[in-house]
């Protein structure tokens, strides 16, 4: 891991539109000087997705300890392959992909993306919207720890990060109909534990 500098240029502006925290407009030269060996070149790229690749790890992982181990995996990985990057697609999504592995290899490792929300009486995809508290990320990071980590995964895959039904699926080793069986579950779920919260706010 590269050790930080004391001065760093501002980040690129993130793409538009963009739905996720990694897609930031990485310069070309940017990453030439990276496939280089360029060590200040390699401090900027942790710079820049050294929080979202942390947050994306927390939301999955659910703890600090591991996110801190799926970041510093993610960026030694990143930077020990990137001449193997050919441009074809953004570089963000490139480096998002390897966070997104490392965070399912962990959870998978200790065999939690068995766990899961149980089929209930009645299955339809839940598309409306949560309550106001998830605009609150404490609220909604509680709420999501409430998960197994197996639906908060898909959930945040989907709604934060934009993935498929049919990505997750393959990135999660499951099919298509789980993707969708728990995104319905756990927004439902998750609803739940939001207005539970603002409730006990309101009393």
């Amino acid at each position: 891991m590269p050790p930080l500098l004391t001065a760093v240029e501002p980040a690129p502006a993130v793409a538009a539109p963009a739905r996720s925290s990694f897609a930031i407009d990485v310069p070309v030269a940017l990453i030439d000087r990276a496939r280089r060996g360029e060590h200040a070149a390699f401090e900027q790229l942790f710079r820049w997705f050294e929080r979202p690749v942390f947050n994306l790890a927390l939301r999955l992982c659910g703890n600090r300890d591991d996110a801190s181990d799926v970041l510093q995996d993610t960026m030694l990985k990143v930077f020990g392959g990137i001449a193997t990057f050919r441009g074809g697609s953004p570089f963000w999504g490139w480096l998002r992909q390897v966070a997104v592995n490392e965070a399912l290899q962990k959870l998978r490792r200790r065999r939690l993306l068995d766990d899961e929300l149980p089929i209930g009486e009645h299955e339809f995809e839940d598309i409306a919207p949560p309550p106001a508290a998830a605009a609150d990320a404490a609220a909604l990071g509680r709420a999501l720890l409430r998960l197994p980590p197996s639906t908060r995964s898909v959930l945040w895959l989907y709604h934060a990060e934009g993935y498929t039904h049919d990505e997750i699926a393959a990135l999660m080793q499951k099919s298509a109909s789980f993707s969708k069986s728990q995104l319905a579950r756990g927004g439902r779920r998750l609803r739940a534990l939001l207005e539970q919260n603002e409730e006990a706010d309101r009393a």
